[in-house]
């Protein structure tokens, strides 16, 4: 039916409205807002997160243009049940990716598909996701971090120069049921191996540092011929520093860590400390945003069966 010429008229005036209006809504759907990357850490009790939220911090105030941060962290190494409820919290707020330090690597997972399943990119760094459980949960979750066993090797090998075969060390773990404590373990233990030294005693120290100092304590009482404790991490190492030089054992007991946070850098120059591995802090988190943000925008990510691995480093005095 033809309209008469002032219905014509206002049919053309409103699809003129309308069409005004497309290239507003338009500009609106094909300009996404700034991804949110959500970082989750552990303990920010452990000077070594604390350094790696700086990183991050800084990394995103220098490329505010391109995503908006938001940072958390746990009261302690084996709070799972608080560090569930951030990624939770996380998933509530809707943002674009998770960039998780998980601290249990089993125990984090359903939550971690709980994201997936929300749309949410995550990226795995630090403590690696057991890969048979990510599997079993039907995901894929890159892991970008270092190999552990590796720096827990080198290390150990600085070690075992300043021993001889037959000697006894203790190593003080860090959370059992993570793969970066089992990681650090087997490498010092593949050092030690190879030395012929002889590994008396293997005790989880939390990550922390009062735990590890009561544990030292407790292998130095137990096993008095004892030449060196090998921590799996720095805030560790710090606590068994203390219990060599309570044990009245201070440069008879070697120590060695591992993170090189700036707590152990005096004792590295003093000898307190023989030997750390600098796995980076302040780009570990920055390597997991950039990985998250290359997913995001769709970009080819270079993946060896999903790990991306970073740099780790002996340490020395």
């Amino acid at each position: 039916m033809k309209l008469p010429f002032a219905g014509r008229l206002l049919a053309v005036a409103m699809l003129a409205a309308a069409s005004a209006a497309l290239p507003v809504s338009s500009a609106l759907a094909e300009t996404p807002a700034k991804p949110k990357v959500a970082l989750v850490m552990k303990s920010l009790a452990n000077e070594f997160f604390l350094t790696m939220e700086d990183g991050a911090k800084a990394y995103q105030k220098d490329h505010s243009d391109q995503f908006e941060l938001i940072s958390n962290g746990i009261k302690d190494e084996t709070d799972t049940a608080g560090q569930t409820r951030i990624v939770e919290q996380m998933i509530l707020a809707k943002v674009n990716a998770l960039v998780i330090a998980p601290a249990d690597s089993k125990a984090m997972v359903p939550v971690i598909k709980k994201a997936v399943d929300a749309g949410i990119t995550v990226v795995n760094i630090d403590n690696q996701l057991d890969p048979a459980v990510v599997k079993s949960k039907n995901i894929n979750v890159p892991f970008v971090g270092p190999d552990n066993r590796k720096g827990a090797r080198m290390v150990g090998e600085y070690l075992a120069k300043q021993l001889k075969a037959g000697d006894e060390v203790g190593i003080i773990e860090g959370v059992s049921t993570t793969t970066n404590a089992q990681a650090r373990t087997a490498g010092f233990k593949d050092a030690m191996e190879a030395a012929q030294i002889k590994v008396v005693s293997v005790q989880s120290g939390d990550w922390e540092i009062d735990k590890g100092n009561k544990v030292a304590a407790s292998i130095l009482s137990e096993y008095p011929q004892v030449k060196a404790l090998l921590a799996g991490n720095d805030s560790m190492a710090v606590g068994v520093v203390s219990a060599v030089r309570a044990a009245g054992k201070a440069g008879k007991v070697q120590v060695v860590g591992y993170d090189n946070i700036n707590a152990i850098k005096p004792m590295l120059k003093d000898g307190r400390v023989l030997a750390t591995a600098d796995q980076f802090a302040a780009k570990q988190a920055v390597f997991g945003i950039e990985t998250a943000l290359k997913i995001i925008k769709g970009e080819k990510v270079d993946s060896a069966n999903g790990v991306i691995e970073t740099p780790v480093e002996l340490v020395t005095q």
